[in-house]
């Protein structure tokens, strides 16, 4: 469902939610059905709570933005209920940027 344009504004709401948490989005893409976001926040920042609002925001004003998206609606919502999120510390960042950089994104 995401298209390039799509995920190109999709990227800068979501750089202002990490503005608003003081976090780094160091890394983002996506592909038709799903988004890959690399993040470096501080022990300060609960993980659930930035999620939440990822979604939550980027939810609101895409619909807003892109009318026709509610045919690709969860009950509503942009995005499932679910998220995965894993630990690099220690990982070379490069190669996980490298991965996300990569993406089958949309044209």
């Amino acid at each position: 469902m995401f298209s390039d344009m799509m995920l190109k504004r999709l990227e800068v709401i979501l750089l202002d939610v990490c503005k608003d948490f003081e976090v780094d989005l160091v890394e983002f893409n996506g592909e038709q059905d799903h988004i890959h976001l690399l993040i470096e926040y501080p022990a300060k920042v609960q993980l659930s709570k930035l999620i939440n609002s990822l979604k939550g925001v980027s939810s609101r004003l895409m619909r807003k933005a892109f009318q026709d998206i509610h045919r690709y609606l969860w009950n509503d919502a942009l995005w499932s209920h679910s998220y995965f999120a894993g630990s690099c510390g220690g990982a070379n960042l490069d190669v996980i940027a490298k991965y996300i950089e990569h993406q089958n994104r949309p044209k």
